[in-house]
């Protein structure tokens, strides 16, 4: 997807319902498109990776087309260019935008501040009521990370969603009401991450360089996408792939499920990524036959593009690994970590909040055989989720349903708010 702020987004509209202004493009006072960082990536390669490539410069005859990405193949598409390089400053036309109740009261500030107020005087002259977004239809909303705390000031950057969208009718606005039961939210879906494209707002099909990264070989049953990323992230840093892309390939990718292609491509923003893609194939299809009916065209990098690096993964030879405290690429082999005393568990969030992510935790507790010893705290993603720990079976259980096993392991079940499930020890000071 590609996003933009150019002012043909806003369309001022009168009383009478006829719009008084057509859209300007203009060069708004705050250009989208940042300098791509020339910084090179480090030097520190592991033995299951490949040595970095030469850094890809741009060409300087401007008559010499050269393959393209396909980040850079979006762009360009969006942009209505034949050809763009790594550092090309571009204005697109936006195809989602999204934004939830951490940055979207700061947007719609903006919006109303520098839009509306400051024009008031001359848009009431040619009888405009009120300046609307471009398009309704292609705005969401998810408000996520705010909707379980009783703190008025956080509840107030709900308010301001919930407001905005009432006052220019978005379409896609995931409300949340009740937070005693989720069943009485039909509207709320969710982690935006996950509901994005569980929801078909995220289709395949944004100028920096791209890092590759080619995982092949047959992934072991023991291993998740999280581990794959965090293989990554270990490797090239926290801050090893600031405002680039990250573009992931290898027959391991493609035996991934769509949900751990969507945890690989998520935590791309924790080494610093601009974003995370993979090639659309079968499996990206499949996923999208009942989630949208939207046309798209799936693009692929061109066999003579230029990457600024290119990693390889030998994957069947990879360990389990965590991120220790304080920092994602502070990365371990998970038996290194055999004798660190755990207090609590969570399994949740968007990239560990996945259905699969909590079969996985079942079929450890199948393998085991042994009660939770310490609190545990189990959030799904999204409702979907939710129901499907209710409804799938375990695998290797005998058709055992995920809810039935997991609480037959657990000393006492409670459910708090909406979508949480709290295992507690007896003794312990832990509340839902």
């Amino acid at each position: 997807m590609a996003s933009s702020a150019r002012s043909e987004l806003l369309v001022p509209r009168r009383q009478d319902g006829i719009g008084g202004f057509s859209a300007v493009r203009r060069q708004p006072p705050f250009p989208c498109s940042a300098q791509v960082s020339k910084k090179k990536v480090s030097k520190k390669i592991a033995s299951v990776m490949a040595p970095q490539q030469s850094e890809r410069k741009p060409s300087t005859t401007g008559a010499v087309k050269t393959g393209m990405t396909m980040t850079e193949k979006i762009l360009a598409r969006a942009s209505e260019k034949t050809q763009l390089v790594p550092g090309d400053n571009v204005w697109v036309n936006v195809d989602i935008l999204m934004t939830h109740d951490v940055c979207g009261p700061g947007s719609i500030g903006i919006f109303q501040e520098r839009v509306w107020r400051k024009c008031k005087v001359s848009l009431m002259c040619y009888g405009v009521e009120s300046v609307m977004v471009w398009d309704r239809e292609k705005i969401v909303i998810i408000p996520d990370h705010y909707i379980f705390t009783t703190d008025e000031r956080a509840n107030r950057n709900v308010d301001i969603l919930r407001d905005f969208c009432t006052e220019q009718n978005i379409k896609y606005f995931y409300d949340i009401k009740d937070l005693g039961n989720f069943k009485a939210n039909p509207d709320y879906k969710g982690v935006c991450h996950v509901a994005l494209a569980q929801e078909g707002h995220c289709r395949p099909g944004e100028v920096p360089p791209t890092l590759r990264f080619v995982m092949d070989g047959e992934m072991p049953d023991y291993l998740l996408a999280k581990d794959l990323i965090l293989q990554i992230i270990g490797e090239i840093s926290v801050a090893g792939a600031t405002y680039k892309a990250m573009e992931f390939v290898g027959s391991t990718v493609e035996s991934l499920t769509m949900e751990e292609r969507l945890t690989l491509c998520n935590m791309v923003v924790e080494a610093g990524g601009k974003n995370g893609i993979i090639p659309a194939d079968s499996t990206t299809y499949k996923y999208l036959e009942d989630k949208t009916s939207l046309p798209y065209e799936p693009v692929v990098s061109d066999g003579d593009a230029r990457f600024l690096s290119e990693y390889r993964f030998d994957i069947s030879k990879l360990e389990p690994v965590v991120a220790k405290p304080h920092s994602p690429d502070n990365r371990a082999l998970a038996r290194e970590c055999k004798d660190v005393k755990i207090d609590r568990v969570y399994i949740g969030s968007c990239t560990g909040g996945k259905t699969e992510d909590f079969m996985a935790a079942a079929k450890l507790f199948l393998a085991s055989g042994k009660k939770v010893k310490v609190p545990t705290f189990l959030v799904p993603a999204t409702q979907k989720v939710w129901m499907d720990i209710y409804s799938l079976p375990v695998p290797g259980s005998g058709g055992k349903l995920a809810r039935r096993y997991l609480r037959k392991l657990v000393v006492i079940h409670r459910q708090a708010p909406v979508a949480v499930l709290v295992w507690e020890v007896p003794g312990t000071l832990m509340h839902a």
